[in-house]
């Protein structure tokens, strides 16, 4: 299509490179996104779990809580 200093240009090499760099920085986001995912759990948060779960009951809840504070 176009001849600039000896290369031949033409729209799909230009799209073929917009289109590597989109994939490059899709896959760096991904990648920490899913490093932030991994983050360390509170010990507050592990507390709150457990008494979803029923494994503590709220007493011990508000004494391990005041122990942990």
């Amino acid at each position: 299509m176009w001849n600039y200093m000896g290369t031949n240009m033409t729209f799909f090499h230009g799209f073929g490179m917009t289109l590597f760099w989109i994939i490059i920085l899709v896959v760096i986001f991904l990648l920490l996104k899913n490093n932030q995912k991994e983050k360390e759990e509170e010990p507050l948060d592990i507390l709150k779990k457990r008494l979803a779960k029923g494994e503590i009951t709220k007493e011990e809840y508000d004494k391990l809580k005041k122990e942990l504070s």
